[in-house]
């Protein structure tokens, strides 16, 4: 079967999509990183697309997993990430949107993606984006039965050019209604004193552009927001470790704001 034959009803996986850290971590902060893999399964092929565009960021988030892998150990903060390209489903789309499979990304045609029949929608959400976003609220379930105090940060990265435009943020927060975490964030990087950072940039959040914040976030009621960190500087290794060291010692201080204020463990 190729990419562009009729795709199964079922799709078999040959990992889970779901991989997770730290489940039993003591941090408030539970991660989340929708876009932390770039794994194909298997029926689907290779959607019809080059290696090379495979390895690009229309198909993850580059660098994010190192960072949340990291960011999870420093913090001690359950991590829960999806292994799946953002090509075969977008986790952090709504899945009736025309960008949760998208036939095109950044100027690529996707194959693969092209002429899906609903059937063949419903088995990709079915098999990956479902399973990914059950754990999630089970997570939560499991942390407010136990009176547990949850701030939900969602890890993404961004390209350093889109459309011709360079992008000046070092980092950027996203958010929409919720807007109690979102300034703290932005008050305690811009006091690194280095960084230029992106209030909602390069993005805003939205009902019709995201997922995992509305949802998860702001439904169930919890402080919430994106992070956003370009990828050229956490392409390597080290640009990685610099930036999880950067954001844990970030996210101890908010966590410290919120105790001071009462605003956590009211």
């Amino acid at each position: 079967m190729t990419a562009i034959d009729a795709q199964p009803a079922i799709i078999a996986l040959h990992e889970p999509p779901v991989i997770e850290r730290n489940v039993c971590g003591a941090s408030p902060f539970l991660l989340t990183c929708d876009h932390y893999g770039r794994l194909i399964p298997d029926a689907l092929g290779d959607l019809g697309l080059a290696e090379s565009e495979r390895r690009r960021h229309i198909a993850w988030d580059i660098g994010i997993a190192g960072v949340a892998e990291r960011l999870s150990e420093a913090l001690g903060a359950h991590l829960i990430a999806q292994r799946y390209s953002r090509l075969v489903i977008d986790c952090n789309r709504p899945p009736h949107v025309a960008s949760s499979i998208p036939a095109l990304s950044d100027a690529t045609v996707i194959p693969g993606n092209e002429r899906l029949s609903s059937t063949e929608a419903d088995a990709r959400r079915r098999a990956i984006f479902e399973p990914y976003h059950r754990r999630i609220a089970d997570a939560i379930d499991e942390r407010l039965a136990r009176s547990r105090p949850t701030i939900l940060v969602s890890l993404h990265s961004f390209t350093p050019v889109y459309a011709g435009v360079a992008r000046p943020w070092h980092v950027g927060t996203l958010y929409h209604h919720s807007l109690v975490l979102p300034p703290l964030l932005l008050s305690w990087l811009r006091a690194e004193g280095d960084l230029v950072v992106g209030d909602n940039e390069p993005y805003a959040v939205s009902d019709l552009t995201d997922y995992t914040i509305p949802v998860h976030g702001e439904t169930r009621g919890l402080l919430n927001s994106g992070i956003e960190i370009r990828q050229d500087l956490i392409g390597d290794d080290a640009g990685q470790v610099t930036w999880a060291d950067r954001i844990a010692r970030v996210l101890r201080e908010v966590e410290a704001t919120l105790i001071a204020s009462q605003s956590l463990y009211a």
